[in-house]
Order: structure tokens, then C-alpha cells, then sequence
């Protein structure tokens, strides 16, 4: 049986494409889990936005059958609207990534005839500022963790991790106990854009820390998150990226450091204080970093340098 005497045998029925929900199997499609939630919230936004209403195969069909210069219209209107509202290029340019690629997977199974190659995004200048803590501001950081208390234990692993191995969150959040190597001193990570698991080296401080808070949480599984909560309502539930972002902002502010810190901070913090540790060896941080472009630890090396202020002094003392 040849593929094609399959799809005659076995046709979708017009039931079946009337409640074909494109947006779902777009959604589906995607294999990272924040990709996932990601183009979630910004396709329905999208669609109130645009038209009041929360997305309905029916609703998202009559946009698919719109022709080429409606649907321009509506996207454009859309990216304007959050341009007006003051959020990020980035941000606008990922909600933009979310519709084209809706349009995209339609346009794939034959669902759409155009496309939306011609909106542009927002042109985003990257790392503008990749300024964070010093070495000794992040040592009262972590020094704030009670290491007498479980959750001390937790937090000052979670916080080493984050300085050792200059890592994500969602990186740290999606590792689990199995992933932990201790005689190899090592742990696996899903890193950004990425399907498979890659071993990254652990510091002795690291893999001391991340033993103490295992021997104290107990017995788990070796499925189990590696970093899980602790409050009696959700107890072994993995610890969510959001309760990271809270860890590092709330311990950073007990510390007194004035700047608000965020995860992705601690990770420009540790970049730049390897960068200076290296005399600023690229190619070696970038092990580190797992940056893709080496471009862009190149600015992380052009901002710790401030050239820009070296050259207005010098600008300054010919006048």
C-alpha cells in the first residue's frame, strides 16, 4: 500500500477539519515546554487583542482564511498596540514569532494560502547591559542563606549553581535528581534550544552543596526534580522558575545590594567576573556560557572594558 492510497483510504471528514484546532497542534508541535507556554499566552493575546475574544478553532480558522493583505493589516495593528504599551523589542518580536509560525504550520498542512514574511520585527539591541554583581557582593548574597535550616541548604545550592555554572533557570528547573553526577561531578542540563540532555562540570562547591540539600530532603526518586518546594501545600512539586526569580531578587535585597537581581543578572554577573578572571579569554568563558554566537560574549567583554567612558575621558581632557 502506497502513502497515498493511505490518505484516500483514511480522508479527514468535514467534521473532523470543522473542528480541526490548528492553534493546539501548532502548540503541540513545539518541543521545548517554554516555547510551549510562550507562544500559549502570546497567540491569545493575539486574538483578544484583535478581535475581544479568547482563540476558538472557529475564530482562529476565520484568521487563517483571511486574505494576505487583512491579515497584514491585523498583525501590524497588533504589533503597534504593543509597541504603544511600552514592552520590550523582544518581547513584541517573540508574540510576532508566535503568529507567523501559526500561520506557518498552517500553511504547511493547507490550512492557509499567505504568509507573513513581509512583517517585520522590532529591531532589538542586545545586551545593552550586562552589568550585575561583583564577586564579593555575590559572596553576601549567598552568605545570607541559614544553612542550618533545609531550605537554607536548598537556596545556597540553587544560588552556587547559578554562580559556578553561570546557568539559566529554566535550565535548573528542568533538571532532576537522576541528572546529578557526583564521582563524575557532574550534571545534566537541557540548555537553551535544546532537545537533548548535555553534562556540564560541577564545581567541588557545587557538588558538596547539592549533596547536603539531597541528604537533607530524604528519599526520592531518581525521576523526581532535583530542586523541589517545600511548603506544606506543594511539597515535592519542582521548584518553578518563578520561585527562583523570587529566591535570587529577595536573598540579593537581604544582602543590601542595590541592584534588583534577577537569575538571568547572576548569570551576567558570572560571566563578566570569569571574563576578568581570564584576562578576558572568549573562547574559554564561552565554554562556560554556552553562548552560540561568540559575538555576544564579545560585548559582555567590550562592557566590563568601558571603552565608551575610557574614550569620553580622553575626549574630555582635549578641551
Amino acid at each position: 500500500m502506497t502513502l497515498l492510497s493511505t490518505i484516500v483510504a483514511s480522508p479527514l471528514s468535514l467534521q473532523d477539519i470543522a473542528q480541526r484546532d490548528l492553534l493546539q497542534e501548532l502548540i503541540a508541535d513545539r518541543r521545548s515546554p517554554n516555547t510551549r507556554r510562550t507562544y500559549t499566552k502570546a497567540l491569545v493575546d493575539f486574538f483578544m487583542q484583535v478581535a475581544q475574544a479568547a482563540p476558538t478553532p472557529a475564530l482562529v480558522g476565520e484568521f487563517l482564511k483571511l486574505d494576505r493583505y487583512q491579515a497584514m493589516t491585523l498583525v501590524l495593528r497588533y504589533r503597534r498596540i504593543l509597541t504603544d504599551k511600552g514592552l520590550a523589542p523582544s518581547t513584541i518580536n517573540t508574540r510576532l514569532a508566535a503568529i507567523k509560525s501559526l500561520v506557518g504550520y498552517a500553511r504547511k498542512v493547507g490550512e492557509c494560502h499567505y504568509d507573513l514574511a513581509d512583517v517585520e520585527g522590532v529591531r532589538v539591541e542586545n545586551y545593552r547591559d550586562t552589568s550585575g554583581v561583583n564577586p564579593t557582593e555575590y559572596q553576601l548574597t549567598i552568605g545570607m542563606c541559614d544553612r542550618e535550616t533545609i531550605k537554607g541548604v536548598r537556596d545556597y545550592a540553587i544560588l552556587r549553581l547559578l554562580w559556578d555554572n553561570a546557568l539559566r533557570r529554566a535550565e535548573l528547573c528542568q533538571a532532576n535528581v537522576k541528572d546529578f553526577d557526583p564521582i563524575g561531578c557532574k550534571l545534566w542540563i537541557i540548555g537553551k534550544g535544546k532537545v537533548q540532555r548535555e553534562s556540564i562540570d560541577l564545581s567541588r562547591q557545587s557538588v558538596q552543596a547539592i549533596q547536603a540539600w539531597l541528604e537533607l530532603r530524604g528519599k526520592c526518586k531518581a525521576s523526581e526534580p532535583l530542586f523541589c518546594t517545600l511548603d506544606r501545600a506543594t511539597k515535592g512539586h519542582r521548584l518553578s522558575g518563578n520561585a527562583i526569580y523570587n529566591l535570587v531578587r529577595e536573598t540579593s535585597a537581604a544582602a543590601g545590594i542595590y541592584k534588583v537581581m534577577s537569575p538571568h543578572r547572576v548569570r551576567h554577573s558570572a560571566i563578566t567576573a570569569a571574563l576578568d578572571a581570564t584576562n578576558g579569554d572568549t573562547r574559554r568563558v564561552q565554554k562556560l556560557s554556552r553562548h552560540a554566537d561568540l559575538n555576544t560574549l564579545t560585548r559582555y567583554d567590550d562592557n566590563r572594558r568601558h571603552h565608551q567612558g575610557e574614550v569620553t575621558k580622553i575626549l574630555a581632557e582635549l578641551v
